[in-house]
């Protein structure tokens, strides 16, 4: 499932697909874009985020249905890229209330 995901994902952005993609393959796009795809297109939702520096935002996106998860790194520039990917995401049940 995750292989089909990164192909799909690598097709729209233009990128060449592997099964072992290396860290150096970093997937970029506008950011506006990036999420519009992961969201519409994957039905990918972002799971948390967190201020990297003044500068430099990291996002988790989760596709629920799969488990398949992306870190996306999104710059002041409003350029996002895909830094880290991986299976199996298992979210956080919320703490009482």
């Amino acid at each position: 499932m995750m292989f089909r995901f990164l192909t799909v994902l690598a097709l729209f952005l233009g990128l060449p697909a592997t099964s072992h993609a290396k860290m150096t393959d970093v997937s970029c796009d506008d950011s506006a874009r990036m999420s519009e795809t992961l969201n519409n297109l994957y039905g990918a939702e972002r799971q948390g985020v967190g201020l990297r520096d003044p500068e430099t935002v990291l996002e988790i996106w989760v596709t629920r249905k799969s488990g398949d998860w992306l870190i996306v790194q999104n710059y002041s520039n409003g350029t996002s890229c895909i830094v880290a990917m991986g299976e199996h995401w298992e979210g956080r049940a919320p703490g009482p209330a």
